[in-house]
């Protein structure tokens, strides 16, 4: 089924798998980079596009080059709320009426500056909540004419991550802990982590919605995480997950039995038997289906970027071909989502555009996507508080098919 643009725009979505590393303006990025002295490859929108935030990248790695330059800007604070602000601004400017900014707080602290966890998150949160305010105070809003904007956070724990990396916060810890391996270094960050957005959640009542688990997915399996979920999962903190992004099934069974993950982030090898590994797994076909099934029989919600898995997967190839086809077909519930706006050069309307024109998604479907992603999120607020603002998107919704002549029959 066909839409127009303006109707994809228009209706109220939810963008729940979104990296505000990823995510800047690429204007302001330039702005940032001469305010913080820091050398990019190119000052102008044009040269950044050419050379780091490309249409098309040949692997992971190129896809990922451009965060060195948006986590440096970062790590200055006026430049960070800044970006916060700006990112809630361009989601509500297309319809998005909540989102879920996830980052990884310890690559942009510096402890030599006294730039703690705490004053990342509290600068963040400043930046969203001005937004937020803002929006909220329009005359429709408070009227009941439009749904109120809200936001979460996701505090992402790294997989990994090298001893001479450019953050701050690991160079130390790496020579605080010089006789540790490597992985005991990542998973003490991981518990610092999540002990502290426990913390500023419960002392401080910052919107600390959710923990994921970030980075090369190959060779960090999630159960070298497994108390570090615990924890969050022991205090009430959702979970989400980096699993099957680039990596085979098993590591979406590991983030769904190990992790307590109550959602997926990308899931894409879900449907994709040949990229098991694991040797005990003796018919990686049957493996898939069955856990596709529980996952759909468990409403586990799938958060879904086609353009940043075409981009670093490319053996895709042609969207058709992505496995989204395959998660509509088992029923899944999927959240489509941006993951990078910068670096994959998209938006969350541009997405659903892609997903709708290339796949069958009669109006009803449409409906049901739009509605996991506020059913499926970690508002919050109380669950009567979500299930009433989950009720007033959709009714906006309805309003829009309406004034657009769409029938849901």
């Amino acid at each position: 089924m066909q839409y127009p643009a303006e109707f994809i725009k228009a209706i109220p979505k939810a963008d729940l798998h979104l990296h505000l590393d990823g995510s800047l303006r690429v204007s302001s990025l330039i702005d940032m980079a001469r305010r913080a002295d820091i050398e990019l490859p190119s000052y102008t929108e044009e040269g950044l596009f050419e050379k780091v935030f490309k249409s098309h990248y040949n692997n992971l790695g190129e896809y990922l080059n451009g965060f060195q330059y948006t986590c440096a800007v970062l790590r200055d604070l006026e430049n960070l709320e800044q970006a916060a602000y700006e990112l809630a601004i361009d989601n509500q400017q297309e319809g998005v009426n909540y989102i879920e900014v996830r980052f990884a707080p310890q690559l942009l602290m510096n402890p030599a500056n006294g730039v703690t966890f705490d004053t990342i998150m509290r600068v963040v949160n400043d930046g969203l909540s001005r937004a937020k305010n803002e929006y909220n105070r329009q005359t429709d809003v408070i009227n009941g004419d439009k749904p109120p904007f809200h936001y979460g956070i996701i505090n992402c724990a790294m997989r990994m991550f090298g001893k001479k990396g450019f953050s701050p916060y690991y160079t130390q810890l790496f020579q605080q802990l010089r006789d540790f391996e490597p992985m005991q270094v990542i998973r003490t960050a991981a518990m610092e982590l999540v002990r502290a957005s426990v913390r500023m959640r419960d002392e401080e009542g910052l919107p600390i919605v959710g923990l994921d688990i970030a980075g090369q997915e190959i060779g960090y399996p999630a159960r070298q995480f497994k108390d570090i979920y615990e924890y969050a999962h022991e205090n009430f903190l959702l979970k989400t997950a980096h699993a099957g992004e680039a990596y085979g099934a098993e590591s979406i069974f590991e983030a769904l039995t190990q992790c307590h993950a109550d959602r997926l982030g990308h899931g894409y090898s879900l449907f994709s038997p040949g990229m098991i590994e694991d040797a005990d797994i003796k018919d990686p076909q049957a493996y898939s289906e069955k856990l596709a099934s529980y996952i759909a029989d468990q409403r586990i919600a799938i958060e879904v970027c086609l353009t940043s898995n075409l981009q670093t997967n490319p053996a895709i190839g042609d969207i058709k071909q992505h496995n989204f086809k395959h998660m509509l077909e088992h029923r899944l519930a999927t959240v489509i989502c941006t993951d990078n706006r910068l670096v994959s050069r998209t938006t969350v309307s541009n997405e659903y555009q892609l997903a709708v024109d290339n796949f069958d998604i009669p109006l009803q479907r449409l409906k049901d996507i739009v509605a996991y992603g506020f059913k499926k999120n970690f508002y919050a607020g109380a669950y009567t508080e979500k299930r009433d603002y989950t009720k007033q998107n959709l009714a906006y919704f309805d309003k829009l098919a309406a004034q657009y002549g769409l029938n849901q029959d």
